[in-house]
């Protein structure tokens, strides 16, 4: 038999996820059950901590437990490279994103910090150099809002992008186009790029970087962009918050037998 504060909280969760309790709803205060009989103050406390850890809830001082906002962002797969969107108009990744999601966008919401930096063991294997080499991190923070949804760090070898827009550290995109663009630029146009993603608990840094509530995981992204002979131009750590993100991705089936066929 389940405690009573467990048969409490799988009651609250079934409303939420039923649609019941909307998002932004605000459950009832603790003395409130309490007083209504649904249990001590003890066993309620309880239940709210269970939804928070479960990712249906927040609680915070003075607004007390609200259902959590379920619209996620797009994030968009391939067609956030397009080609067209930063070579041709300035549509970069994270606006493409916003642009697609029907949401606003402000460039100062990519905030960066660029630095040189010694290559650890995954950053130097992901750009194909030495560890110890010194490489350029470009570190960003996105936010929608006052919200931070994710953030990226791109390394890149210094001979790629020394004296570029890419190493300004100026506030939003590296300019029109962003740092593609600024690549296609210096003769480094990309042809095609690799994405790992990953679910994991985050750090405490990360808690608070991203502002995380509690029991919220981050997926983690590892980029390797390269130009059509093969060079990387970008290794890229990308840590989102994965919640505020829906991942969608659109591609042609491949057919190898076919392929296989065709060669012969």
């Amino acid at each position: 038999m389940a405690p009573k504060w467990r048969d409490l909280a799988d009651r609250f969760a079934e409303q939420i996820k039923t649609g019941q309790l909307p998002p932004g709803a605000q459950l009832p205060q603790i003395r409130e059950l309490v007083e209504a009989g649904e249990g001590s103050k003890e066993t309620v406390h309880k239940a709210y901590k269970a939804l928070e850890a479960e990712g249906l809830v927040t609680s915070t001082r003075g607004h007390g437990t609200v259902v959590r906002p379920r619209v996620a962002l797009k994030r968009l797969g391939i067609a956030r490279y397009d080609k067209a969107k930063w070579r041709d108009g300035d549509e970069v990744a994270f606006i493409a994103d916003r642009v697609a999601s029907g949401r606003a966008y402000k460039r100062n919401e990519q905030t960066q910090t660029v630095s040189r930096v010694e290559a650890d063991s995954l950053v130097a294997e992901g750009l194909g150099v030495p560890v110890g080499s010194e490489v350029y991190a470009r570190a960003r923070l996105v936010k929608e809002g006052t919200q931070p949804t994710h953030s990226l760090t791109s390394y890149y070898r210094p001979e790629h992008v020394e004296g570029t827009r890419i190493v300004d550290p100026t506030p939003g995109p590296a300019g029109r186009g962003g740092g593609y663009r600024v690549l296609y630029d210096a003769g480094y146009e990309i042809d095609h790029m690799r994405e790992a993603l990953f679910a994991r608990i985050p750090t405490a840094d990360e808690v608070q970087l991203l502002q995380l509530p509690a029991g919220e995981p981050v997926v983690e992204l590892h980029r390797t962009t390269y130009t059509a002979d093969g060079t990387v131009v970008e290794f890229a750590v990308g840590v989102h918050a994965a919640s505020r993100f829906a991942w969608e991705y659109d591609f042609k089936v491949p057919d190898s037998a076919q392929d296989r066929k065709g060669q012969e």
